[in-house]
């Protein structure tokens, strides 16, 4: 039985055929087919109210906006076209560039990118901060750089315009990256400690950082690629969260071209909520689509 597969163009028009249906979707997700009404209390169905994006209580009038809250409200884009968008970003794997999302559906520049921003700031939150590993599990640590340019001297790389991004990932697991302000010990393990469960299994490379690891109830094994090596002889490696490194930086680099340290986060939360749902991308779509609390 092969692996499920996301929803296709077909099957996404199909669902929401017409402006109607997004909207009816919203109120459903957001409130039920039957609530309570804020203003008189009883337990009521709502009813469509014609030329405007709202829900009438059967029994007072009461209007609900299921799009109040979201990036939805006040705004001329349509319901259709954001989700539409939302599909885009569930069916990739490398991202949306904004100037394709302008493209595509005929939209400015900017409204094409606050879209896409919009959307990015969901996919972080969704995805949330659960935290990984524990007893038998074991998990990739890692840091990498982005933005600017590489240059290293005597003194290492310089690191003034670049950005450092912490990965950590659970084998067979999920990932959680953070942005920080540099490598030095005391930025790094209050970091691993918050997003890592105790008697975790770390692998990590050689840097001094991690050292102290196996002092703050982990188990700890390294792999030194100084020395050229990729795998260590009792079998640590890191080349799972560098498989994500790559990921990462192919999307940026060839969707995005560049992303500001302001924006980075958005960029990462994206890219983890498609890495944690990799075995069911099917899940995508309606993940997102239930994620607009009420």
């Amino acid at each position: 039985m092969g692996m499920p597969k996301q929803p296709t163009l077909r099957q996404f028009q199909d669902r929401f055929p017409t402006e109607e249906s997004c909207l009816e979707h919203l109120k459903i997700v957001r409130f039920g087919e039957r609530h309570d009404c804020e203003a008189c209390g009883v337990e009521a169905k709502f009813y469509r109210v014609k030329k405007r994006r709202s829900y009438a209580c059967e029994h007072c009038g009461h209007q609900v906006y299921p799009t109040a809250g979201t990036p939805f409200h006040r705004t001329r884009t349509s319901l259709r076209d954001w989700f539409y968008v939302m599909f885009l970003f569930c069916s990739t794997r490398n991202g949306v560039a904004a100037k394709e999302v302008e493209r595509q559906i005929g939209v400015t520049y900017k409204t094409a990118w606050r879209m896409c921003h919009e959307i990015r700031k969901y996919m972080a939150m969704i995805d949330g901060d659960e935290p990984v590993g524990g007893e038998g599990s074991e998990v990739e640590i890692d840091e990498t750089f982005i933005g600017g340019k590489a240059r290293t001297g005597r003194q290492g790389p310089n690191l003034a315009n670049k950005t450092v991004v912490l990965g950590m990932v659970e084998r067979g697991g999920n990932l959680i990256t953070r942005v920080v302000p540099n490598q030095r010990r005391v930025t790094l393990i209050p970091q691993i400690e918050a997003a890592v469960r105790k008697g975790t299994l770390i692998h990590t490379d050689h840097m001094h950082s991690y050292r102290v690891l196996g002092d703050f109830g982990y188990k700890h094994e390294r792999v030194n690629h100084n020395a050229g090596q990729y795998v260590s002889k009792t079998g640590s490696h890191v080349q799972s969260i560098e498989g994500f490194w790559s990921q990462l930086k192919r999307g940026i680099n060839g969707t995005h071209i560049h992303v500001s340290a302001k924006h980075l986060p958005k960029y990462l939360g994206e890219f983890e909520f498609r890495h944690n749902r990799r075995n069911r991308p099917e899940t995508m779509l309606d993940d997102l689509m239930l994620a607009f609390p009420r």
